[in-house]
């Protein structure tokens, strides 16, 4: 018996000395980061900065491959079926680590098993937002009027089950309002509807907001997160204008590899991706873009998966929203 602990032991240590090795020499080739929309958007700007950071620190390419479709699904199914050596990864939303088991009755990956949490890179806090002339002019207002005026009120969204439908949607459930709901095929779409009051309000990421709110064509009302917004300073944040129902308003981009990455690895790649996403050159880029950037720990990102899974089935819920 003694003997046969003694060996495993060994073994072990000697797995552990192993890939604490691997990770030291990690990466020997070209790193492959999988982001599941068309080139151009905030999320693809995000991970086509952090690569080229990650390349100047590795001196080794690291690329995107852009998947897009199916609510990022083909992107997930892509990382999660690909060897787990620490050359693939996968960089998507809260759509597939959290939102897309409530919204389809099936997948074709395992959100919680198929995936090992790596770190969230950036975070967009969302804005409500209301069309000009809207009879209220601060949050407080705004949510008694569409108390008092039940299902006269709509609101816009870039599609059933979208961020911002879903983040409408826990926010009527939250204060218990009766709204209509108008999905749109995009968000420059809704956001000219907004303006031209052809619907009320609207959940929007600040980005695309801001130029609309700096022209007077739309009211903002309060966004979500800790700080203001460094694009809209006047605007406050929920808990600012006295509501604490905003937590389902925000949207992340994260990093995860498939099953069975050696660990060291993986904690090279967060250490790695926090530093690049914390440059002050691409945390002005995405702070233009209404995303403040992210970084933590596997274990950290993990347990932040934990809570945001279960706040997915609430809003899912509150939404109703089926996407099959």
């Amino acid at each position: 018996m003694r003997f046969t602990r003694r060996a495993l032991l060994c073994t072990f240590a000697a797995l552990f000395c192993g890939t604490a090795a691997q990770a030291q020499t990690y990466p020997e080739k070209a790193v492959r980061i999988v982001f599941p929309y068309v080139p151009g958007g905030p999320g693809d700007v995000l991970s086509r900065a952090v690569a080229d950071k990650l390349t100047g620190m590795w001196g080794q390419p690291v690329v995107v491959d852009n998947r897009p479709g199916a609510n990022e699904m083909i992107a997930a199914e892509s990382v999660a079926k690909s060897l787990p050596d620490g050359y693939t990864f996968l960089v998507a939303s809260d759509a597939v680590f959290s939102l897309n088991q409530h919204l389809y009755s099936k997948l074709p990956y395992d959100p919680v098993n198929d995936f090992v949490p790596v770190t969230r890179l950036g975070v967009a806090n969302m804005m409500l937002v209301t069309r000009p002339d809207f009879p209220a002019g601060n949050l407080k207002d705004a949510l008694e009027y569409i108390r008092k005026n039940p299902g006269k009120v709509n609101y816009g969204s870039v599609g059933a089950g979208g961020v911002n439908h879903l983040a409408m949607a826990w926010l009527a459930s939250v204060n218990k309002l009766e709204m209509q709901h108008v999905p749109y095929k995009g968000l420059p779409p809704a956001l000219q509807d907004l303006v031209t009051g052809r619907i009320d309000v609207m959940f929007a990421v600040v980005g695309g907001a801001a130029p609309f709110i700096d022209s007077g064509k739309l009211k903002g009302l309060a966004v979500a997160g800790e700080h203001r917004s460094p694009l809209e300073p006047n605007v406050p944040t929920f808990t600012e204008a006295g509501s604490a129902s905003a937590e389902a308003a925000s949207f992340y981009f994260a990093l995860a590899a498939p099953r069975g990455t050696p660990a060291a690895i993986v904690a090279k790649v967060a250490r790695d991706a926090g530093v690049a996403a914390q440059g002050e050159e691409l945390k002005s880029r995405l702070r233009i873009l209404g995303f403040e950037p992210a970084s933590e720990t596997p274990a950290q990102f993990a347990a932040f998966l934990q809570k945001d899974r279960a706040l997915a089935a609430q809003k899912v819920k509150a939404s109703g929203a089926r996407l099959d």
